[in-house]
């Protein structure tokens, strides 16, 4: 997979000029070019976010997934609330109904792996199939992909100027799912000077990252800036979280909670219940956008799981410090 390829991660991209975003119900192309929207925008904007882990490696246990994680996080501090992730097989039927269905239900679906050199790197062909495409080789990503990945030491003799397997197998990456009736602009992305890697992107909702951790986070991060225009809060203050410690077993805070979820929830606010198992507390979480609000429910949430606020989960954890105790007593 990419993983092959990793010494190829020195890669270019640059600030993009004009990057055209559509949500899955979009039926007219929107250009972002300013935090300020107008009302055609408007119907364009991201709320919900999917991700399609592809690869076998993840499903045999060789792989652990660590991108799905990091992408919930960053959709989390962005206030965008990710809806799903999937794990399926490098399967180009499955590849292809995933593709499909995500695009449809959610506003920025994310795929991670499957984009490499070798024959079971099949995402590229089997999206562009889900969407009546045809894979295209792109000069612009080839030229970087040239100019700053350097060839194996396995590969001393490679020429970019002569065919070769080694060179057909390092173009299958530059191989994009290509819409004629979209300017390149809309379907290619370059987010950082030093990445040649491309993000390419799919009935306008669907962007295609390789698996590899590294690049994954790097070209997901570099996509802030044009997202942030497209977001309910540009100004990407995000989703917030508050903690609740509480010396309660679940059962006990559980009728408590019940009411209270049915309180904020005209507020947009969920309330989260998470045992902790081996533990003396239990963590009660307020999730939601409206801060001063939340704020407000402080003293209450408080007086209700007979417990106190925190910011990190089992900051105030003594369990250690009574352990010890009692084996001096003993």
């Amino acid at each position: 997979m990419f993983a092959r390829v990793s010494q190829l991660s020195r890669h270019l991209s640059r600030t993009l000029p004009n990057y055209t975003h559509r949500s899955a119900a979009a039926v007219a192309s929107t250009t972002m070019t300013s935090p300020s929207l107008s009302s055609g925008q408007q119907k364009n904007m991201i709320h919900t976010a999917g991700c399609l882990i592809i690869g076998d490696e993840v499903l045999g246990g060789k792989t652990v997934d660590t991108n799905s994680a990091y992408l919930a996080k960053f959709c989390f501090s962005l206030g965008m609330a990710m809806k799903r992730v999937e794990v399926i097989a490098d399967d180009e039927d499955e590849i292809i109904e995933a593709a499909r269905r995500m695009s449809k239900n959610y506003d920025f679906v994310v795929t991670s792996g499957g984009i490499g050199p070798t024959h079971d790197d099949i995402t590229y062909q089997s999206i562009a199939k889900a969407f009546g495409l045809e894979l295209k080789l792109h000069d612009k990503t080839m030229e970087k992909m040239r100019r700053l990945s350097r060839p194996h030491k396995s590969q001393p003799n490679f020429d970019w100027d002569n065919p070769s397997p080694a060179l057909k197998a390092k173009m299958r990456m530059a191989e994009l799912p290509w819409d004629p009736s979209k300017s390149e602009d809309e379907q290619v992305i370059y987010v950082k000077d030093d990445l040649w890697v491309p993000i390419s992107v799919v009935n306008g909702n669907i962007h295609i990252l390789p698996g590899v951790p590294r690049l994954f986070e790097a070209l997901l991060t570099g996509m802030k800036p044009m997202l942030l225009p497209r977001l309910k809060d540009p100004e990407g203050k995000g989703t917030y979280r508050m903690l609740f410690s509480t010396p309660l077993a679940e059962s006990s805070v559980a009728e408590y909670l019940t009411e209270l979820a049915k309180k904020v929830e005209p507020k947009g606010i969920k309330v989260g219940s998470y045992p902790r198992w081996g533990k003396k507390r239990n963590v009660v979480t307020l999730v939601g956008t409206d801060r001063e609000y939340m704020n407000i429910l402080e003293e209450e949430v408080a007086k209700g799981v007979e417990g106190k606020r925190v910011e990190v989960e089992g900051e105030d954890d003594t369990d250690a410090e009574e352990d010890i105790k009692k084996d001096k007593d003993a």
